[in-house]
Order: structure tokens, then C-alpha cells, then sequence
């Protein structure tokens, strides 16, 4: 399995929009990537403008195929990444189940 975080730095004035965009990203996963097992969404207690998705995959080729879909490109990479002021991504391995 792999997980891959990210952790979203919003714009001011923006992550209502933000978050409406990820709600509806969830919902597309949900539907359409048999290969994510869990697609969840986590607000900073100190900065309300941050974001901590967690993406849990079956494996590598999963995880190439939702940077691949049509929604990925239309929400995140259209609508979500102009939003914010940076993004941090990091990938995880499960060494024990």
C-alpha cells in the first residue's frame, strides 16, 4: 500500500472554495478509483487555512493512475492548485500489515 500526503497552504479568502472542490474530488474517487482505499480530507487546528490530505492506494500503479483521470485534472490540477500558495506532497510505503 501507499499512502501519499499533501499538505495544502490556502489563499486567503479562498478554502471555502477549496474545500467544496475536495468534497466533490471525494465523491469522483469514490466512483472511479477501485485502487484508493481511503481519500481523506484534515483541517490544521492552528490554521484554518490548511490542508492535510491523506490518500491511502493499493500500489504504485494506482497512484499513477488518479494523477491520470480526468477528474484529478479538472479539479486539482484546475481548479484547487491556482488556490493556494504552496503544496507539499510526500509518499509513504506500508512496511508492516
Amino acid at each position: 500500500m501507499i499512502l501519499m500526503t499533501a499538505r495544502y497552504f490556502i489563499r486567503d479568502g479562498h478554502r471555502d472554495q477549496v474545500l467544496a472542490d475536495l468534497e466533490e474530488m471525494r465523491r469522483e474517487v469514490e466512483a472511479f478509483e477501485p485502487g484508493c482505499i481511503s481519500y481523506q480530507v484534515w483541517e490544521s487546528t492552528e490554521h484554518p487555512n490548511q490542508f492535510l490530505l491523506c490518500e491511502v492506494y493499493v500500489d504504485e500503479p494506482a497512484v499513477d493512475a488518479h494523477r491520470r483521470t480526468p477528474h484529478f485534472e479538472r479539479i486539482i490540477a484546475g481548479r484547487v492548485v491556482p488556490q493556494l500558495e504552496k503544496r507539499e506532497r510526500e509518499f509513504f510505503k506500508n512496511l508492516i500489515e
